[in-house]
């Protein structure tokens, strides 16, 4: 898997010329609802398993948590099932927060 800057991500958003990627968040619901990067997907980390078959293996994934532990973990099982264009984004919604968008909240 590799790893992405929060600020890599926002350049990635940005480019209108490229393919945005599926922005997986695999915290709980209430940290999503707490904050979240837009367009993001809620997948809580213990139905990953059972639900992986709705994501798409081809497709570029950037996986997301609170600090990039749990979306480590994820990122590395997709993998396993095949995903070959995960991305694990380091430090997760809380270096978003602090790098990227100061208005997020943060917990």
């Amino acid at each position: 898997m590799q790893q992405i800057q929060p600020a890599q991500l926002q350049a990635w958003l940005a480019d209108a010329g490229r393919q945005p990627p599926l922005l997986l968040d695999v915290r709980e619901n209430w940290e999503f609802q707490t904050a979240h990067i837009e367009s993001s997907t809620l997948i809580p980390m213990g139905q990953i398993a059972a639900r992986a078959g709705e994501l798409n293996p081809e497709a570029e994934v950037v996986v997301i948590c609170h600090h990039g532990g749990r979306s480590m973990q994820v990122a590395g099982f997709l993998e396993r099932q095949g995903f070959s264009k995960v991305y694990n984004l380091t430090g997760g919604v809380n270096a978003w927060a602090r790098t990227v968008d100061p208005s997020m909240p943060t917990y």
